[in-house]
């Protein structure tokens, strides 16, 4: 028992090196430990070594020889210890505070992250072994630290929670709640068009300080004229951030729809990059609105008037719900309910708001039962899962299973061979990854053509969610509709 003691004083160390974790409170929250385990202690002085994954590591191998829970089981413990580590809510957002008061919120906001990340709610160690390039102007990562979810029904039932308490995976109820191993999730209070939210970070995000701003109330998504003031409120506070949603239906949406949220962090997207193929202006504000270089329908309205960022953002949400254009296939409600949606994403710049709109569509037909303006059948063996919106902002998050998938093709490649059976679904990529090796065969080669062409999917997947397949019709879009 001697090496589980050592590495529970490790651990108890650890937090008081990197949690906040007072002298005073040491011996409580070791016997908080010891209680939960169901052991005593032999006292011992162990010293903090390597990161908090080794060390939970060391904690798990030493507390499964001496039967105290079964290896199964060791995600549950960690979380558990480390709750008990960590400082509690509101002693951390009292510092969040002190520090956003003193240094400004970007300095808060590195501390919050930071802290999340030492008392290991933000997975980095795991984070930091997925695959991540940039190809074709897009960012592309390898997600393998969560499972696929090719069925959109099956990944919001992902997100469910048994037994009604909390209401879902995003309520504030989750903070500390052991049933979903959130003991380590602390959360910072915030507030948005005169409403109270509060900020969490993704422990498996997607990008640099990637998190959620989650409304108090358990009310469903949705995107009217309040949420674009609500975006600008956290732009505000934040101007480091961005900060969007997603659009509220399914299949085009996140997949907690039932829970009003928005997502953002502290990384500059592609979509934040892309420049203008040219520039309608509004006629009652004059304000600029850019129909962007992209592949999706993306417009920018550009302002540094918060009013008239509302105005004009709500005027092309209400434009784009209601619109219909049967011989472009885009048909605004029907049977099966309201299919047009808008995911908005705001950044600041120099220039004022930069509140960026993308038109989404969720329509279904015979051709394309899994959506027309989705990812078409073709690239489903690299993308099936919906394009929510940071997809939609130009980073794809690509499910885990292509790293082993990929590595077959470039040993295929390399030796002369044809695919096997198991991988007859690539027969389409493949061909174009040979077509981009020209003819070579060696291993570097063969690497950088598949990355390239991942970036050229991913590329025409966005464009297969655009709902004008021409910057021409956009502009005509915005005439008739907008600015008239």
């Amino acid at each position: 028992m001697k090496k589980l003691y050592e590495s529970i004083d490790r651990l108890v160390n650890y937090a008081k090196l990197k949690l906040g974790l007072n002298d005073k409170n040491a011996d409580y929250v070791r016997n908080g430990v010891l209680d939960l385990l169901g052991i005593a202690f032999a006292p011992v002085a162990a010293r903090p070594d390597g990161g908090i994954s080794d060390m939970l590591n060391e904690f798990v191998e030493h507390a499964t020889k001496a039967g105290l829970f079964a290896r199964e089981d060791a995600e549950k413990y960690c979380d558990a210890v480390m709750g008990i580590l960590s400082l509690s809510p509101s002693e951390l957002q009292d510092r969040f505070y002190a520090v956003e008061t003193t240094n400004g919120s970007a300095a808060a906001v590195d501390m919050f992250y930071t802290y999340c990340v030492d008392n290991n709610y933000v997975k980095k160690a795991q984070l930091d072994k997925n695959p991540r390039f940039e190809s074709d102007g897009l960012i592309i990562t390898i997600n393998k630290a969560k499972p696929e979810f090719r069925d959109a029904k099956k990944a919001a039932a992902g997100n469910a929670v048994s037994g009604g308490y909390p209401s879902c995976s995003i309520c504030h109820e989750n903070e500390g709640f052991g049933g979903r191993s959130k003991r380590t999730l602390r959360t910072v209070d915030i507030y948005l068009g005169g409403q109270k939210w509060f900020w969490q970070y993704s422990p498996y995000g997607y990008f640099y300080q990637h998190g959620i701003a989650v409304n108090y109330e358990h009310i469903p998504m949705h995107v009217d004229r309040e949420t674009f003031g609500r975006l600008m409120d956290f732009a505000d506070r934040f101007p480091h951030y961005f900060i969007g949603s997603n659009a509220a239906l399914p299949r085009i949406g996140g997949s907690v729809l039932a829970h009003d949220h928005y997502q953002g962090g502290g990384e500059t997207l592609p979509l934040h990059k892309a420049t203008a193929l040219c520039v309608v202006k509004d006629k009652k504000t004059g304000a600029e609105i850019e129909v962007l270089d992209w592949p999706g329908t993306v417009v920018r309205v550009v302002s540094g008037s918060r009013d008239v960022i509302t105005d004009v953002s709500d005027r092309i949400c209400k434009a784009w719900v209601s619109f219909d254009a049967p011989e472009l296939g885009i048909i605004h409600a029907d049977g099966d309910g309201i299919h047009n949606a808008i995911s908005p994403t705001v950044v600041k710049t120099d220039r004022g708001y930069e509140m960026n709109i993308i038109l989404r569509s969720n329509i279904t037909s015979a051709e394309y039962p899994d959506g027309v303006f989705h990812a078409h059948p073709e690239f489903h063996v690299i993308k099936k899962e919906s394009i929510g919106l940071i997809e939609a902002q130009g980073l794809f998050i690509l499910p885990g299973r292509l790293e082993s998938e990929l590595g077959e093709l470039c040993d295929c490649i390399c030796n002369g061979t044809d695919l096997p059976e198991r991988l007859a679904d690539y027969k389409f990529v493949f061909g174009e990854i040979l077509e981009l090796c020209g003819g070579k065969r060696d291993r570097k080669t063969a690497e950088a053509a598949i990355k390239n062409e991942l970036g050229s999917i991913c590329r025409r997947i966005l464009g297969n969610t655009a709902v004008f397949k021409d910057s021409a019709l956009t502009v005509k879009f915005l005439h008739d509709k907008v600015v008239k």
